[in-house]
């Protein structure tokens, strides 16, 4: 089956090796947190890419050398809570980004999402915006979170995801279009209570060991 146009499939071996225990029942919330947090570290390498940079010339211990610089403010945004882990292997790359939240939550009944907290940088539109959540699972929260960051001001969203499903991707890729989807892992389906599956369960949860 295609892969929607705006989503990325990262396939490189240390991803994968990482996500193969992350996915595994047995890995307890300690290196389950610290195994989210790496993962996010190396996909934010390629995710950062076409961020807009400057030259500059900078003083070396030995002579004068050219040199680029990021111009943008960088703002990472995590859905609460299983955002902040990866929020948190992205600031180990990028401890100068900004950072904003957003707090959404899934109605087990309707599985649509409902907002409790929105906490921003009032100048969204400085630079992109990475958004952040381990789970991309029906994309409604994804997708309202976007709405969210649209709405706050922002021009230049993308989205980092540990695990994604097939109906959730497409369901950005016909909301958000123009938002580039990057993720480990492609999943195809989701059980009756729109987990996705094999994923890996509640990603906040396994993070907090509130499972």
């Amino acid at each position: 089956m295609a892969v929607p146009p705006n989503l990325t499939v990262f396939d490189h071996p240390l991803i994968q090796h990482k996500l193969s225990h992350i996915r595994d029942e047995t890995t307890k919330f300690r290196p389950f947190r610290a195994l989210l947090a790496q993962i996010a570290g190396l996909m934010v390498y390629e995710v950062t890419r076409t961020f807009p940079t400057e030259q500059i010339r900078v003083r070396t211990p030995l002579t004068d050398a050219d040199a680029r610089r990021i111009t943008a403010a960088i703002t990472v945004v995590p859905i609460l809570r299983a955002g902040l882990g990866m929020a948190e292997g992205i600031l180990d790359v990028m401890p100068e980004a900004r950072v904003g939240h957003l707090g959404l939550f899934r109605d087990e009944g309707t599985l649509s999402p409902v907002k409790y907290l929105s906490k921003l940088p009032r100048d969204l539109d400085a630079g992109p915006v990475v958004l952040v959540d381990p789970m991309l699972a029906t994309g409604g929260s994804a997708a309202a979170a976007v709405t969210m960051l649209r709405e706050a001001g922002a021009h230049d969203v993308r989205m980092i995801c540990l695990v994604a499903s097939r109906p959730g991707a497409e369901r950005m890729a016909k909301d958000h279009p123009e938002v580039p989807v990057y993720t480990a892992a492609l999943d195809d389906e989701l059980d009756e209570r729109g987990f996705i599956v094999p994923g890996l369960g509640d990603a906040g949860d396994r993070m907090y060991g509130t499972g």
